[in-house]
């Protein structure tokens, strides 16, 4: 019986990780090919021109993306161009290319998605590009034969704004699934206010950076600061900032956050998917977003079995002729997320 082929569509450096985790699984069954995530039409001469490069279509998260694949020893096949797919898995259906609708399609929840602001509100009544709202449109192309998402609230939140709920199962997600593992660490610093900081400013939102680090400076009280900043993030504007108003902060680009946020006392953000990583190491956090609502929506601690149980997603999928979601057995997790 010849082998299938499954195509990961990756973006950012965490989509990514997630995406070849997840792939691991499917080494015995599939030949697994990987693309940084791109788009069809004007929207592709764009991104080649280097005008969205702020965005995962191009610029350091394309290239972080291609580094990581390539020092791995991914199997690339740029915009999956080359072979038909039995089976294509996404970071995102903000955009879905057309040549992956040829295909069986499932989509994989990142992390946290932007509120239903304004803009959301626009672009859902009007009928607009779904990437004009961000990710608070994921999950609503209903492209995709299945939702893999990081809870029971996220999958509460997805049907409550149309997703249909026979296409989503919990699966949790990949790398936010045994934030206990982050605790085990060589990073030097330990009991200081950890600061994740936004891309908001570089995707085109308004952020009142001097105003957010005189917060944070109240919330420390005297305590150490670590500021780790966005990746996608003006390192030299953000640096300048913070050392003008906070003089005694410390600033990290690189490193791993997570690892950061576990020998932290107090973990500050916005919008990040890396205050589910405080909670779920039960630190005191401080976010844009409800704290009741986020501990509703943290995705399951299951000790890292969200790839496994994803995986498991695929070779079902790619094993049967047809979907059909409402037949489709529930994943039991393995570890109470209480």
């Amino acid at each position: 019986m010849q082998q299938k082929s499954v195509l990961f569509i990756c973006g950012s450096l965490n989509q990514t990780t997630q995406m070849t985790r997840i792939a691991d699984e499917l080494k015995e069954v599939a030949n697994c090919y990987f693309t940084t995530y791109y788009a069809d039409g004007l929207l592709r001469k764009a991104a080649e021109r280097g005008f969205l490069d702020f965005t995962i279509l191009g610029g350091e998260f394309k290239n972080k993306s291609v580094e990581l694949l390539k020092n791995e020893g991914r199997a690339i096949d740029w915009r999956g161009e080359s072979r038909y797919y039995d089976l294509v898995v996404t970071c995102s259906d903000l955009i879905v290319p057309d040549n992956t609708r040829r295909s069986k399609l499932l989509l994989v929840q990142e992390g946290m998605t932007d509120p239903e602001n304004l803009m959301y509100k626009i672009v859902r009544s009007l009928h607009l590009p779904r990437y004009l709202a961000s990710t608070s449109m994921t999950g609503l192309s209903d492209a995709y034969d299945v939702f893999c998402v990081a809870s029971e609230g996220y999958r509460k939140l997805f049907i409550n704004k149309g997703v249909n709920p026979n296409k989503i199962i919990v699966t949790g997600i990949p790398n936010y699934d045994n934030c206990l593992m982050y605790c085990n660490n060589s990073f030097p610093y330990r009991h200081h206010v950890l600061v994740a900081t936004s891309d908001a400013r570089e995707t085109f939102k308004y952020e009142n950076r001097k105003e957010f680090i005189h917060k944070v400076l109240t919330i420390a009280d005297g305590r150490q600061v670590i500021f780790k900043l966005h990746p996608n993030e003006n390192v030299r504007r953000a640096t300048d900032e913070i050392y003008r108003n906070a003089k005694d902060a410390i600033v990290f680009h690189e490193g791993n956050a997570h690892e950061m946020i576990a020998n932290s006392d107090v973990l500050v953000t916005k919008f990040s998917t890396l205050v589910y990583t405080g909670l779920a190491l039960g630190k005191e956090v401080h976010s844009e977003f409800p704290l009741q609502e986020l501990k509703t929506l943290l995705p399951i601690q299951n000790g890292g079995a969200s790839a496994a149980n994803i995986g498991e997603v695929c070779k079902r999928l790619i094993a049967t002729n047809y979907f059909f979601p409402k037949r489709f057995p529930k994943i039991k997790n393995t570890i109470s997320t209480n």
